[in-house]
């Protein structure tokens, strides 16, 4: 199952920081990788910038809750 949109992840943004929340869109990049835009539960601050959605490859995401 590649579509995550409306599930809830954990997972590694950038291959450290750990986040959750609920995926707002799931994509196939170009070169055939899947991606997701998670609105985070709580905002981080990443490089300076404080940030309340990211983006994770699917080899980003750690688990996945369904609603």
């Amino acid at each position: 199952m590649w579509n995550l949109e409306n599930l809830r992840v954990t997972g590694n943004y950038m291959g450290s920081v750990p986040i959750s929340g609920m995926v707002t869109e799931s994509r196939v990049k170009y070169g055939g990788t899947v991606c997701h835009t998670v609105a985070l539960d709580n905002p981080i601050t990443v490089f300076g910038a404080v940030r309340d959605r990211v983006i994770l490859d699917n080899w980003e995401v750690e688990k996945i809750y369904e609603c």
